[in-house]
């Protein structure tokens, strides 16, 4: 009984299920902004939402693989422009990367293997 109590109640455990979650509760908000952004250039293009189901060229249907194609790619350009790119910058802004260097752990190694080096040999 220890062991499934330490299983369930492990970190990444409570991490991966907040974060399936979320994503779920995401997945609805981004596929619902997608159908919103299609209707959008429906509209301005005065007809219906693009659907390419029924697009055969020669007997191969190719048009559901389009019409997921054209939303696959929508929805992730939704999620880098609105997602990503906001995210790395408040990453960015918040949690600056360190300045390019040694660091002082390094350096004090590279000072204690240079002073042993010239150590006269016993």
């Amino acid at each position: 009984m220890t062991g499934f109590k330490n299983f369930i109640l492990r970190g990444n455990l409570v991490d991966l299920a907040v974060a399936v979650i979320i994503g779920t509760a995401f997945a609805a908000v981004v596929t619902a902004f997608t159908g919103m952004l299609l209707s959008a250039i429906a509209k301005m293009l005065g007809g219906e939402q693009p659907n390419f189901d029924n697009y055969a060229p020669g007997e191969v249907e190719v048009g559901p693989f389009l019409t997921a194609l054209i939303a696959f790619l929508i929805l992730a350009a939704v999620v880098y422009f609105f997602v990503v790119t906001p995210y790395v910058k408040a990453k960015e802004r918040f949690f600056p990367s360190p300045e390019p260097g040694t660091p002082e752990d390094i350096r004090l190694l590279q000072e204690i293997r240079d002073l042993l080096a010239t150590r006269p040999q016993a």
